[in-house]
């Protein structure tokens, strides 16, 4: 099941310990997380418009609001026609299955090739645990990508399969790593191939 760590909304940080330029710099975790709590329980009420969302939640500030456009942004809520719809577990968990933003959207897309394999799965690792899969989803996520994308195909890789591979990597997911910088650079190395 997807889990959520409630992040800062802006710089994502899981703790007290934010970003230096992040707006919400000295905010206690705890804060954070309690915006989430505040916003969640409305939207766990069923679809709310979000022009009356600021009058449903407790203590509406700039916090509140920015929590409710990182869930947005993460997939977490589908906003359709300014309603906002709390996604449940299994359709959180389909709807990011698949990356839509750059780079990783063309990372997953268009597979890895030789001379980008470790930033490649990288980045998919550290996609999937940045959206909340577990390691035994995020697994079998990147193994399917692997197979699928014909990355595997390709060759280039010394481990004798996908999962013994991705088994390999396991560490990305357990310290958290960001996603962004290792598929901007297999990005380039794929189109360049491509």
């Amino acid at each position: 099941m997807p889990t959520f760590d409630y992040p800062c909304p802006d710089c994502r940080a899981t703790n007290s310990l934010h970003d230096t330029d992040c707006r919400f710099e000295g905010t206690p975790w705890a804060t954070v997380e309690a915006a989430y709590v505040d916003v969640v329980a409305v939207l766990s009420g069923g679809v709310t418009d979000a022009d009356d969302l600021p009058e449903l939640v407790e203590e509406w500030g700039p916090l509140r609001q920015a929590a409710v456009e990182r869930l947005r942004r993460d997939g977490r809520v589908d906003d359709a026609n300014d309603r906002l719809r709390l996604l449940p577990a299994d359709e959180y968990r389909e709807a990011v299955s698949v990356p839509t933003r750059e780079p990783i959207k063309t990372v997953y897309e268009r597979g890895s090739v030789p001379g980008c394999h470790d930033n490649a799965v990288f980045a998919m690792i550290a996609w999937y645990e940045m959206v909340g899969l577990s390691w035994p989803e995020t697994k079998e996520n990147v193994v399917e990508w692997l197979r699928e994308s014909g990355a595997w195909d390709r060759g280039g890789f010394e481990e004798a399969s996908p999962e013994a591979l991705v088994e390999k990597k396991r560490h990305v997911y357990a310290s958290g790593y960001g996603w962004k910088e290792k598929a901007t650079a297999a990005k380039r190395v794929i189109e360049r191939s491509l």
